[in-house]
């Protein structure tokens, strides 16, 4: 009877150690707001982590998001972090992108996804979406959504994983 056990109980921790485990960032080529292609996944081992952040032009929480970790980014460069901002604006909304950010003072690397390939990678449908990526190219932590706050707790998980 205790093999039966044993045999369940490490059964379960394969299993749970499957879906717990690093799950890869998937390949990407995306567009800089200049039509240049570029490979994301080729910058993750430049950096100790990127933070991926999924947003829109007509997403009021992805904006709030940005423009508050703006304050915080200056700092998180000096730790080795990195925030690249993906847009899924489609091909008509994506001319209003580039005067956003530069009325914004957004100083990320801001690519587009207009065809929402990385969404349907993902598998996520809303924004803002957050993924943090390790030097690996492993997604070390996701948040969805956007309140005043979060991007403490971001920068708290960013310490924590940086540790």
């Amino acid at each position: 009877m205790k093999s039966v056990y044993f045999c369940l109980l490490l059964v379960s921790i394969t299993l749970l150690s499957f879906t717990l485990g690093d799950k890869k960032f998937p390949k990407a080529d995306l567009k800089t707001l200049n039509g240049e292609t570029v490979h994301l996944n080729a910058s993750f081992d430049k950096h100790k982590l990127t933070v991926v952040s999924f947003w829109a032009t007509w997403c009021s929480p992805c904006k709030k998001e940005l423009d508050a970790i703006k304050e915080l980014y200056p700092e998180w460069k000096k730790l080795g972090v990195e925030l690249v901002a993906v847009t899924i604006d489609d091909a008509q909304a994506l001319n209003k992108v580039k005067p956003m950010v530069a009325q914004k003072g957004w100083t990320y690397t801001i690519l587009s996804d207009q065809n929402k390939d990385m969404l349907r990678l993902l598998n996520f449908s809303s924004v803002p979406q957050t993924f943090v990526v390790d030097a690996t190219g492993n997604i070390v932590y996701t948040h969805n959504g956007y309140a005043p706050g979060d991007e403490y707790e971001l920068e708290k998980k960013l310490k924590e994983l940086l540790k």
